[in-house]
């Protein structure tokens, strides 16, 4: 049983079942979320035979810190993080004038198979667990000693292709009696399982929804992106204006741009067409070169007039700022490189 991931409510009958107050669970509660300690040792004002309970019946879930690269351009962090069972999951901590930004992974591997993402290149290992992502972030925290305000659920997997146990890490992540993020500070990032997305409207979050794009047409989009074959634009196009009607949260479109693949002025036409009249936000990203692909990242003039042809029809678009670009900063990058080098 995994301590971590349970909620308030689910320790509360873990520890009556143990003869103890409910309130001790609220105790506990507060020292895993609220205080992010990595031991049954710190909880100060736990009973001692409480705790060596605990500690011998629900240890708590650790990950081993195996490397961290900082940026010299930005101060952007890239750590790479060893899980229980040998696997690894890379995290990206950003420092912004807003505030701390991590970026976690929400599955060991990738199975989408995304053209342009070294995510995917060795397939999908597993699921991670409610806490395995939680522990990316109070990991960070501990880390750097500074509190994190902002999370994007864009580094390594699929979320919607793990489902659950990330919908029960939002709550844990965001609940009051918890770490407390708010929720309107989290954006959920997929490349378009439609399912997933109308589910996920329906959870009463105030997250932010962003769509993997990255093409104006099914049959562009089918190079780029497998998933492409099994849902139509159209299809996902209306999942997230589902969304929007549900939750009132504007969806953010994530387009890589690759020079000669997707962003001529045409194809920022055809972008203009078919978002026109959403409320969203398109963001624009110089993909990331990966050795394995021979994709090229678009010239800065060719961005700049792609970002200006959009907003001058009306689209709100902006240009992502590149961080970490000196430390394998894209997905996957740094976890291929370590398991190559092992």
């Amino acid at each position: 049983m995994d301590i971590k991931s349970m909620s308030l409510q689910e320790l509360e009958i873990i520890i009556k079942e143990k003869g103890e107050k409910a309130f001790r669970a609220k105790q506990i509660y507060q020292w895993i979320h609220q205080k992010q300690v990595s031991s049954y040792e710190e909880m100060s004002n736990i009973p001692l035979k409480l705790r060596e309970i605990l500690e011998e019946e629900y240890p708590l879930m650790k990950l081993n810190m195996i490397q961290v690269q900082e940026s010299s351009l930005d101060g952007t962090r890239k750590y790479l993080f060893g899980l229980e069972d040998g696997n690894m999951v890379e995290s990206v901590w950003m420092k912004y004038h807003h505030g701390n930004s991590v970026c976690i992974s929400s599955q060991v591997g990738c199975r989408m198979g995304c053209r342009f993402c070294a995510s995917t290149l060795d397939g999908l290992e597993r699921n991670l667990k409610p806490s395995e992502m939680l522990e990316q972030i109070y990991s960070i925290i501990r880390h750097t000693g500074e509190r994190v305000s902002n999370l994007v659920i864009m580094g390594t997997g699929e979320p919607m292709d793990n489902y659950e146990n990330v919908v029960k890490f939002l709550r844990l992540l965001t609940g009051e009696e918890g770490y407390n993020m708010s929720q309107r500070n989290i954006t959920v990032s997929t490349c378009g399982i439609v399912e997933g997305i109308r589910k996920l409207a329906e959870e009463k979050l105030q997250i932010t929804l962003a769509l993997s794009l990255h093409a104006t047409t099914d049959e562009k989009r089918r190079q780029l992106m497998p998933v492409a074959y099994r849902y139509e634009l159209k299809e996902v196009l209306k999942a997230c204006e589902y969304y929007f009607e549900k939750t009132g949260r504007r969806v953010s479109f994530e387009y890589s741009l690759v020079a000669g693949v997707n962003d001529n002025l045409n194809d920022a036409k055809e972008l203009a067409d078919l978002v026109k009249g959403m409320n969203c936000h398109v963001n624009l990203i110089p993909v990331n070169p990966i050795k394995e692909r021979d994709y090229r990242q678009s010239e800065k003039k060719q961005i700049e007039d792609f970002k200006n042809y959009l907003n001058n029809k009306g689209v709100t678009a902006t240009v992502r700022r590149e961080m970490g670009r000196d430390i394998d900063g894209a997905c996957g990058q740094l976890r291929r490189r370590h398991m190559k080098n092992q």
